[in-house]
């Protein structure tokens, strides 16, 4: 057949405006991770996070610190100014901005007009993560998600990142259906047997499931070298979840599932995406990657993380080539979602609302 039936291509069409997509405003009032801990130092840095141009810094007592990334005079970033102790003296005309964000001092004038500033954006750091809050209501901090595995000694980890030429909600969407696995890294961490494995979906409000349960199976070598699962009877429990707008986790279980659970010793992975939207086709792509085994070996850190961020780059080139699909998706455009798609469509039905409950506008079905 050439096209669907009309009345299938409306109702996809309909389904789709009830999710959000790359051009959905964003959800401002979440935390979301501006930078790793170890990229603040004491240097300007700037970053554009959800279309705001910030430039972040620390002051010499180690606080880490986001102002609005414009001077208030005539424009010009303040990240290509100078950091002079504690303040940040604007390039152009040396204006000279304090923590708060207040003008404290004009060199061509005696006194600092009332109220000139800019405005300087709650952070808390967490871990390996700095989080930023960049909405209008008040922040809360318990609303942070939590990543406890990151703060004791019972886990390694490494960290990377990438600048993702893509939606963040499309990179949701990819986390949440890990199908792709089969497919887009087939030549990396993905097996054939993973995309038809059963799995379980959990659609909590604001938290999005999916459990694939692959046994037995052969893993991959980044997983089956250092836990010794190198046979075909390994177990592969992967767990993926939307945790918040800006994180997503995902957690596996491997184990030689020839030995009943009372003399199996389990290996488990924890990896931290953190997605955090730099304009509505671009996203910081934050990830932290961590294992409960074989702890104090270097040599295995160095060769997991060159292994799955190979396979996590496969991520970034095939959403790079999707969102060049839908810069120009050609009329008519529609898409149709399948069953394995319940947790994404979810998810995007809540950053949808989510949207509209900040811009206080009804949701589509009720207009």
């Amino acid at each position: 057949m050439s096209l669907p039936p009309p009345g299938l291509i409306r109702a996809s069409t309909a389904a789709m405006r009830q999710m959000a997509d790359g051009n959905t405003d964003f959800v401002r009032n979440e935390w979301y991770v501006v930078a790793f801990a170890d990229e603040l130092q004491r240097s300007l840095l700037k970053r554009t996070v959800l279309g705001q141009r910030l430039v972040l810094f620390r002051t010499q007592a180690g606080v880490p610190v986001a102002l609005n990334d414009r001077c208030a005079h005539r424009s010009f970033p303040l990240s290509a100014g100078t950091l002079d102790g504690d303040t940040v003296v604007c390039g152009y005309h040396g204006l000279r901005y304090d923590v708060a964000g207040d003008c404290i001092q004009v060199p061509s004038q005696k006194t600092c007009p009332k109220g000139l500033g800019v405005r300087a954006f709650p952070l808390a750091e967490r871990g390996p993560f700095v989080w930023a809050w960049l909405g209008e209501s008040t922040p809360d901090l318990s609303r942070i998600p939590g990543t406890p595995w990151l703060d004791g000694t019972e886990w390694t980890s490494s960290q990377g990142y990438f600048h993702l030429p893509a939606n963040y909600v499309s990179l949701h969407e990819n986390l949440l259906d890990l199908t792709h696995l089969s497919f887009v890294h087939a030549r990396s961490f993905g097996t054939p047997d993973y995309a038809g494995a059963p799995y379980e979906s959990s659609l909590e409000e604001g938290r999005y499931r999916i459990t694939r349960t692959v046994v037995p199976t052969r893993l991959p070598p980044v997983w089956a070298k250092p836990t010794g699962l190198e046979h075909d009877a390994a177990a592969r429990i992967a767990t993926s979840e939307f945790v918040s707008p800006g994180l997503h986790v995902v957690a596996a279980n491997f184990y030689d599932s020839r030995l009943p659970p009372e003399h199996r010793c389990e290996f488990r992975i924890r990896t931290c995406h953190v997605p955090t939207p730099e304009t509505h086709h671009s996203t910081h792509y934050f990830i932290v990657h961590s294992r409960d085994f074989v702890l104090g070996d270097a040599g295995v850190t160095q060769f997991m993380h060159d292994e799955l961020f190979r396979a996590f780059d496969e991520d970034v080139v095939a959403l790079t080539r999707l969102e060049e699909v839908l810069a120009n998706p050609g009329t008519p455009f529609y898409e149709m979602s399948i069953a394995s798609d319940a947790p994404s469509v979810a998810m995007r039905r809540y950053l949808l609302r989510r949207a509209l409950e900040e811009r206080a506008v009804p949701p589509p079905e009720a207009r």
